[in-house]
């Protein structure tokens, strides 16, 4: 069996933004600024009145997983609902949103987001967004772990979550004693997000040991990822994996093209509210209304 390799560990600082907000990021930082096809990987905590109020993005797909609390959401394309412990939203920005994500109620919000990137033919499609609720999200238990498939396929299980850029996303609680064996196809990038406790991942002899707040960047090659837990702890990580689109990305901010020039027209759109825009012209959300 061919096993993938940890080729880094990174460590994701914490770091406050705005008052009642502590981010975690692990992707998207120096260390690791782009794992083709992702982004960014934030592991969130927010505490009202902190939040991310009216803001657009263009080019690319946000992926937000709450784990504790709840999180309202609200767009300009009439969208609007509340995200509840264990729900999952995937949301398709293409050629241009805006919208606002904020804690519900008074209780810390503790969660995911994570961007994904889409190629450019994808790029310009009309915004969509699929959501799953935590009842909906397909889980199994093999050999002491269970898998809850957010994205893609594991232990015979399979969301129906459709991914533009091929994806996988799995959320894996391993109790002690437990072991796993998950698919990765060659060639893809992937990496372990840890959230709490401990476990060993790799081939025997090569083991990278993950800890809390760690993402473990895994090698290209090999097919699978084997994990072990030896210590008494759950141990909860999530696995991430993509098809890389191959494809040069210019940023700034909330959008995500492929050229400066694409950028600098983005910028356009937004600020004179056409090309994907134009319904922002006079949206404003609920809670910017009411405040």
């Amino acid at each position: 069996m061919s096993v993938k390799t940890v080729k880094q560990d990174v460590y994701a600082e914490e770091q406050k933004e705005d008052i009642g907000a502590v981010v975690r990021r692990s992707i998207g930082m120096p260390g690791v600024d782009y794992l083709d096809p992702f982004l960014m990987l934030d592991e969130f905590y927010i505490t009202p009145p902190a939040g991310f109020p009216d803001h657009p993005h263009r080019g690319f797909e946000t992926v937000s997983y709450v784990l504790q609390g709840a999180g309202m959401h609200e767009d300009c394309c009439g969208h609007k609902g509340t995200l509840h412990a264990g729900d999952v939203q995937w949301m398709t920005a293409g050629r241009g949103i805006v919208h606002c994500e904020m804690p519900s109620g008074t209780e810390e919000v503790h969660g995911l987001q994570l961007w994904v990137n889409l190629a450019s033919k994808d790029k310009m499609i009309d915004p969509a967004y699929q959501e799953l609720q935590d009842k909906d999200i397909p889980r199994n238990t093999k050999d002491n772990t269970t898998v809850k498939v957010i994205a893609g396929e594991s232990q015979g299980v399979k969301s129906p979550m459709l991914t533009r850029t091929q994806t996988v996303y799995l959320d894996f609680k391993m109790q002690k004693d437990g072991k796993l064996v998950q698919p990765i196809k060659k060639g893809w990038n992937s990496f372990v997000y840890v959230l709490s406790g401990k476990a060993l991942f790799g081939p025997e002899g090569n083991q990278t040991e993950g800890c809390p707040h760690h993402a473990l960047i895994l090698n290209d090659e090999g097919e699978n990822l084997v994990a072990v837990n030896k210590g008494p702890e759950e141990c909860h990580f999530v696995l991430i994996g993509g098809q890389p689109l191959g494809e040069p990305v210019a940023t700034h901010g909330p959008f995500v093209m492929n050229t400066e020039e694409e950028i600098q027209q983005a910028i356009l759109d937004y600020k004179l509210k056409q090309k994907g825009f134009e319904v922002a012209k006079t949206w404003k959300s609920d809670y910017l209304t009411n405040r």
